[in-house]
C-alpha cells in the first residue's frame, strides 16, 4: 500500500520523544511518499510560488530540523529492525546554504566567525540534476546528489531530545551516501518504531565543513518501510549504491571512528566467517573511513562512515 502524507503544521515538530502521538501507522512492507520543508520551515513549489511557512505542532522552545512523523509500524517492538529504503528523491527548486557569522569551532579556526554571515542561494534543476550559485562574480554548477540529512526513530529513554544530535536510533545522521537506491537499516527501541524524517540536502561534501549542505525542500520522498524480526543492531547500518556502511557517533572524532569501525568489523565477522582479528586485517585493505559530519552543536558530536564498498572482496 502507498500512502501519502500532505504538507501540514500537524506533521511537522522539531524534536524526538516517545511519547509522541504518530500521524500515521503503516504496516511492514508499506510505502509512504510526502515533502519535506526547507531548513527554516518553509516550502515553495515553483519560482513563481511565494514560500509557505509551517510550525511545529510540539511547540519547542527551539527549533531546530522540521520533521514528518512519527509514522509508526504495526507490529514494531523493541529488539526489531526497521529498514527505511529510499525508492525516490527529488528536490524542489531552490537551496541555500551557510557560512561564517556565527560562533562554530570550524568558524573560529577559519578566522569567519567575526565576518558577516554569508547565504548561498542556489537554483536546483531536478530533471537535469544540477545546480548553480553566484559568488564572487562568477557562476558555480554543481551536480546534484539528493539525500535526507535526518531519519531518526524514537529513543527508548523518557523525555524529549533535540534533532541534533545523532545516536543509535538515528537522527542527524548527515551522510551523503543515503541516496535514492539505499536502505538505512534501524534498530526499533519502542513500540511502532515511531519513524520521523526531513532535512532534504541536495548536494553535501563529507563532514558538512561551513555547518550546511545546501539545504532544500523536497518535491517527492518516496520510502518502503519493512521489519525485520531476525536482525539484530545497536547501531544504525545501511546498504548503499557505494557500499555497507556502519556508523559512528562522539564527541571525539577518534571515539566515532572507532566505533564506525568496530561495527564494520562486527558486520564483517559475521558474514565472512571469520575471526575479529581476521576481519580487522582485511578491513585495512578493503574498507575506508570517512568524516560524515563535524557540525552538531549539541554536546559537540561528531560523525564517521565506515564503507565496505561492493565487489572490493571477491
Amino acid at each position: 500500500m502507498i500512502h501519502q502524507i500532505p504538507l501540514d503544521s500537524n506533521h511537522f515538530h522539531s524534536s524526538f520523544n516517545k511519547s509522541y502521538k504518530p500521524i500515521l501507522t503503516v504496516q511492514s512492507g508499506d510505502s509512504i511518499q510526502l515533502k519535506t520543508l526547507d531548513i527554516e520551515w518553509g516550502y515553495s513549489s515553483a519560482e513563481t510560488e511565494e514560500r509557505t511557512i509551517f510550525t511545529s505542532r510540539e511547540n519547542e522552545e527551539k527549533r531546530a530540523h522540521p520533521i514528518i512523523g512519527p509514522i509508526a509500524v504495526a507490529g514494531a517492538k523493541p529488539g526489531m529492525v526497521l529498514e527505511v529504503r529510499i525508492n525516490q528523491l527529488v528536490p524542489g527548486w531552490y537551496g541555500r546554504n551557510w557560512a561564517g557569522g556565527i560562533p562554530a569551532w570550524q568558524n573560529d579556526k577559519l578566522d569567519i566567525t567575526d565576518n558577516e554571515r554569508l547565504q548561498v542561494d542556489w537554483k536546483l534543476d531536478a530533471a537535469r540534476m544540477t545546480g548553480s550559485c553566484r559568488l564572487g562574480g562568477q557562476e558555480f554548477n554543481v551536480g546534484l546528489s539528493p539525500f535526507l540529512g535526518l531519519m531518526g526513530l524514537a529513543p527508548k529513554e523518557a523525555g524529549t531530545f533535540p534533532t541534533k544530535p545523532p545516536a543509535y536510533f538515528g537522527g542527524n545522521i548527515d551522510c551523503k551516501e543515503l541516496v535514492r537506491g539505499s536502505s538505512l537499516f534501524l534498530p526499533v527501541s519502542v513500540e511502532g518504531a515511531l519513524l520521523s524524517l526531513g532535512d532534504g540536502h541536495a548536494l553535501q561534501g563529507d563532514g558538512e565543513s561551513s555547518g550546511t549542505a545546501i539545504e532544500c525542500p523536497m518535491d517527492m520522498v518516496d520510502i518502503t518501510l519493512t521489519l525485520h524480526e531476525d536482525m539484530q543492531l545497536s547501531m544504525p547500518r545501511a546498504h548503499t549504491p557505494a557500499g555497507w556502511i556502519t556508523f559512528g557517533f562522539h564527541e571525539d572524532l577518534n571515539e566515532a571512528a572507532a566505533v564506525a569501525l568496530a561495527e564494520m568489523v562486527s558486520y564483517m565477522e559475521q558474514f565472512y566467517g571469520i575471526s575479529r582479528t581476521e576481519a580487522t586485517a582485511l578491513s585495512s585493505v578493503a574498507v575506508d573511513l570517512h568524516v560524515t559530519q563535524v557540525v552538531n552543536d549539541v554536546k559537540g558530536v561528531k560523525g564517521v562512515h565506515a564503507i565496505l564498498p561492493h565487489g572490493v572482496l571477491r
